[in-house]
């Protein structure tokens, strides 16, 4: 047992994403001057733009609090209220009894997927633990990070999203037509969203029109395969759309806010997410309605037999690849690719070896999705970016698009029982894997602590008061190695100078 735990500790490393962050304030290196009531808002400002960017991209209010209240308090404000609720961050800091305390408020006007803006403000985070800049440094930097364009152009995300339909398809068990199809429909989908997105239309809308789209070329060839010569299956096409689709929802952050404490924004994220999906059943629903109305035929549903053993490595890696051109679409560094990947792979391993056992698809959701957050928490701390993006990558394949539409096409043939019962289990199978999802996280940030104490100069200071670890197995990062002095320097093999 020793030697397994021995293992996974040099698995996760000594480098730590923002999340591994302790809980208690740091003591400053660099206090500022608390009855400074420029220097205050300076930092009080620093923290909650670090905090808004983390809740825009579906962080959780408790991680998104946790941060804004460590950056604060690393520069000495260790006394903070801190409020977070679906779209504002609020912060009180207290100075002492003799000053006023100050405080500050930001709202988050957008919601924004971009991995390299995430994993950026987690750079930053953490080299402000660290190094600790003065404020107005780290404010000029987190400035240059939010006003960067994009490391691709928006056709990569385009053909992104594309590919995540087209693996999709495989993984729901369709062939080359039906990943073609998949593939140029979700083009469609992303560029005339792209094209309503900038003339204003509410988001609810461009969900009715993405469901309409994904299903409307679905059912044409369904109707015409006869006169063309295939046999093409609509419902796998229009479920991998209708995934591309749920895959921009805050799905984790919402069951996460609920476990973890925060049922406020957690009521308005689900809410926000059930009106989203809501749009989607929309527009699926009225293609479906004017293929019965023009007496176009409508495909015959059946159960769906869990896929054969021989069929499992081509349906992991088909999610191994979704879930990487999910990350992809959400501009995602190259380390981040890479971390999705393999998130990605180990969800769809498990989700469809438990399949084979014999679990349900909620259970067998659960499964995959606890697996996909335990290997996210480790690749974040060796790849230094947000488990956050590791976790919406790798259960993104896992995402019930077949079940929402098969619910909606039974409520539609008048199938009032069936049809619930398959919304139910589409409803069930969210929060499976959005409740694995956090309980992978914890597991991971439980196995392995931060250390004790961080040096800069002369000055030390207490991070948790933990057991260390074995000395020979911890490497001391660059970023502090540099801020030790000459003499305290160690030969290059990065070993740690007697600390255990």
């Amino acid at each position: 047992m020793q030697g397994l735990t021995s293992t996974l500790r040099r698995m996760t490393g000594e480098r730590r994403a923002i999340v591994d962050t302790p809980a208690g304030a740091p003591s400053p290196l660099k206090p500022i001057d608390l009855t400074d009531d420029a220097s205050v808002a300076e930092v009080l400002d620093l923290a909650v733009r670090v905090g808004e960017v983390t809740l825009a991209a579906g962080t959780g209010a408790i991680d998104t609090a946790a941060q804004v209240q460590f950056v604060a308090a690393t520069y000495g404000l260790n006394r903070c209220d801190v409020d977070v609720t679906y779209n504002s961050i609020t912060i009180s800091a207290y100075r002492g009894p003799t000053l006023p305390p100050a405080s500050t408020m930001r709202i988050v006007h957008y919601r924004s997927m971009d991995f390299t803006r995430l994993a950026a403000v987690d750079g930053l985070a953490r080299k402000i633990r660290l190094q600790v800049p003065t404020p107005s440094d780290a404010l000029a930097e987190l400035d240059d990070i939010i006003t960067a364009p994009h490391p691709y152009n928006r056709w990569i995300a385009t053909l992104a999203w594309a590919g995540m339909a087209a693996s999709i398809s495989v993984l729901l068990g369709g062939g080359v037509l039906v990943a073609v199809v998949s593939f140029l429909t979700t083009m469609v989908i992303d560029r005339v969203g792209r094209v309503l997105n900038r003339a204003g239309l509410p988001f609810f809308f461009q969900q009715v029109v993405g469901g309409f789209i994904a299903s409307a070329p679905a059912i044409t060839l369904y109707s015409y395969q006869a006169e063309l010569g295939i046999s093409i299956s609509p419902s796998q096409i229009i479920a991998a759309g209708v995934t591309v689709l749920l895959s921009g929802l805050s799905l984790v952050g919402s069951v996460q806010d609920a476990i973890t404490g925060a049922p406020i924004t957690a009521a308005a994220r689900f809410f926000e997410l059930l009106m989203m999906t809501g749009g989607i059943i929309a527009g699926v629903a009225t293609t479906l309605r004017l293929a019965a109305l023009l007496g176009a035929e409508l495909p015959v549903l059946s159960n769906v037999a869990p896929p054969d053993i021989t069929e499992v490595p081509t349906k992991v890696l088909a999610g191994a690849v979704a879930s990487a051109f999910y990350a992809l679409a959400c501009y995602a560094e190259q380390r981040g690719l890479s971390a999705a990947f393999a998130g990605g792979f180990a969800g769809a391993l498990f989700f469809l070896i438990a399949q084979q056992v014999g679990f349900g698809p909620v259970l067998s959701s659960a499964i995959a999705a606890t697996v996909v957050g335990f290997v996210g928490g480790l690749l974040a701390r060796r790849a230094l970016i947000p488990p956050l993006i590791v976790a919406v990558a790798g259960i993104t394949p896992l995402l019930p698009g077949l079940s929402v539409y098969r619910g909606l096409f039974a409520l539609l043939g008048d199938q009032t029982l069936l049809g619930m019962s398959a919304l139910l289990a589409a409803l069930g199978t969210g929060g499976a894997l959005a409740g694995g999802v956090t309980l992978g996280e914890w597991g991971a940030r439980t196995l392995r602590r931060p250390r004790i104490v961080e040096r800069a100069g002369s000055l030390r200071r207490p991070s948790l008061k933990l057991v260390r670890p074995d000395a020979r197995r911890i490497k001391r990062p660059d970023a502090v190695r540099s801020l030790l002095p000459i003499r305290n320097r160690k030969p290059m093999d990065g070993r740690w100078d007697g600390e255990r």
